[in-house]
């Protein structure tokens, strides 16, 4: 489509405000991503003397790395508008979050809202796609702790056992409180084909706007997390009772991201910011897990049910513009998720001080040295 006149200025400062983001985006990952690998070098003796301290420690510095990352997207005007339940009532019990998966920016989006939730980024353990582990925030990721599923029948039943070998090694060791899971195993655009010719064959619903989640490693999550009683069956909260403190896995947090007219944001369009401002829309449903099904039928027709919830809900939202209203009430509420400027400019400094810090000392010793 040719560019008209009037056009041309302001395509013109759309690309110099996305070089310009660009380079400050590179910059503050050399900085930030070095420093943090730094500090966790140099805090390898704590670790040793006190682990939890250390993997306390080394969780704040990662909640600032997720900060900055969210950054980004705020300050080119992506922000976030809460529904449903508020899941801050249950941020110190352990939780799943299953979410639906349409892009990139699915990651960054959770990155944002989930910053204000006390220390749920800090104690946070990601199952991500294997292709994250070889960018710029890979590195990051596998000190945390997060594990990265490699897609694939061929890779199904291995996968599933190193995931469970994963969280058994890293995360009570690692004081981790929260997963953050994507059932769907995939993009929304790549599954969708796959999925609807699967729910054809199985009698199941015909759903666009989501896909079939997969079980397994809901499955190995609940198996190796969710404590139990001397009957056999799960200890875990009460939904009536949101301050229980029950031992092991507590809460699964159905999560459904919606964008406008769905036109989901990627990480290219989070970096470069090329996008008019957008608000993504994230609505909160809370599970006791004393109500979920272990056995693997009975917890795939749960978890069938709830995509096909998110279906539904997408489809309201999509016609209204709005998620619909809980039983009971005869509107929904939304809650405007705010980062603070001040915070965040504390967090950018931390990570360039730091790393004119970390120059500076390795300076000093290429000095001495040579």
């Amino acid at each position: 489509m040719a560019v008209t006149l009037e056009e041309a200025p302001w395509l013109g400062w759309i690309l110099v405000k996305a070089l310009m983001r660009f380079a400050f985006m590179v910059a503050n990952n050399l900085v930030a991503i070095s420093s943090y690998i730094c500090y966790v070098i140099v805090l390898q003796p704590l670790r040793l003397l006190d682990s939890k301290r250390f993997w306390y420690i080394e969780g704040i510095l990662y909640k600032w790395l997720l900060g900055m990352v969210a950054s980004w997207g705020w300050y080119a005007g992506y922000t976030v508008m809460e529904w449903g339940e508020d899941i801050k009532a249950i941020s110190k019990d352990e939780a799943v979050m299953l979410v639906n998966h349409q892009a990139t920016g699915d990651v960054c989006t959770l990155m944002m809202c989930l910053q204000d939730k006390g220390l749920v980024v800090a104690q946070m353990m990601w199952l991500m796609d294997h292709i994250f582990k070889y960018t710029n925030f890979g590195i990051v990721s596998l000190i945390h702790g997060d594990f990265f599923i490699r897609q694939g029948k061929s890779h199904r039943d291995q996968q599933l056992l190193l995931l469970k070998k994963h969280l058994e090694n890293n995360y009570r060791n690692r004081d981790r409180k929260w997963i953050v899971l994507f059932p769907e195993g995939g993009f929304l655009r790549k599954r969708r084909e796959t999925s609807q010719a699967f729910a054809k064959k199985n009698n199941l619903p015909f759903l666009t706007h989501v896909t079939l989640p997969r079980i397994g490693a809901t499955k190995i999550i609940l198996s190796a997390l969710v404590a139990r009683q001397e009957n056999g069956s799960p200890a875990g909260g009460d939904a009536k009772e949101l301050d229980s403190r029950s031992k092991g896995l507590q809460w699964i947090i159905d999560t459904t991201i919606a964008y406008p007219k769905a036109e989901p944001i990627d990480i290219q369009t989070w970096i470069l910011g090329y996008r008019k401002p957008v608000v993504t829309h994230v609505h909160y449903r809370i599970f006791p897990i004393k109500d979920i099904p272990l056995e693997t039928d009975n917890l795939a027709d749960w978890l069938y049910q709830r995509f096909i919830e998110k279906e539904d809900l997408l489809s309201h939202f999509y016609e209204t513009g709005a998620f619909p209203p809980p039983k009971g009430r005869e509107e929904a509420v939304s809650r405007e998720m705010t980062l603070s400027n001040t915070w965040l400019f504390l967090i950018q400094s931390f990570a360039f001080l730091s790393g004119y810090m970390w120059y500076s000392i390795f300076q000093y010793f290429y000095h001495c040295l040579f």
